[in-house]
């Protein structure tokens, strides 16, 4: 009985980790949007808007982006659950956009992300690390 309580206590530990949000992995995962998107102190626009603050800001709402009227008229208000909707499969989430990125499938990957992604504050300072 011993045995099959230490082993489920085990695989419940597991399955707990794999479901975790990992701020490491996720900047591996954002390193694929590097190349649009920028983040941080010193992060300015190009191909696609600054993400830092994306949590809890109106989609379509950074400051010197041209943004499709997609995006712009999409009523978002990006939240956790959105933005996983949207990485997803971000032509469905919001038909018209200009975001050419064909999607995310990997939930592990996206939940990574978003613990990187929300590090960042609106004024791209990281949050300080837990000890």
């Amino acid at each position: 009985m011993r045995l099959i309580s230490t082993t489920l206590a085990a695989l419940v530990t597991v399955a707990t980790a794999a479901g975790a949000q990992d701020v490491a992995s996720g900047e591996k995962v954002f390193a694929q949007c590097k190349s649009c998107h920028q983040l941080g102190e010193t992060a300015k626009n190009a191909v696609g808007p600054v993400l830092n603050g994306l949590f809890g800001r109106k989609a379509g709402t950074v400051e010197g982006f041209k943004y499709s009227d997609a995006n712009k008229n999409s009523g978002i208000t990006w939240d956790e659950p959105t933005f996983v909707e949207y990485i997803k499969n971000p032509k469905a989430k919001v038909p018209g956009t200009k975001m050419i990125y064909p999607g995310l499938k990997d939930d592990q990957k996206i939940k990574d992300l978003v613990a990187y992604l929300k590090q960042f504050d609106s004024k791209g300072h990281r949050a300080a690390k837990a000890e």
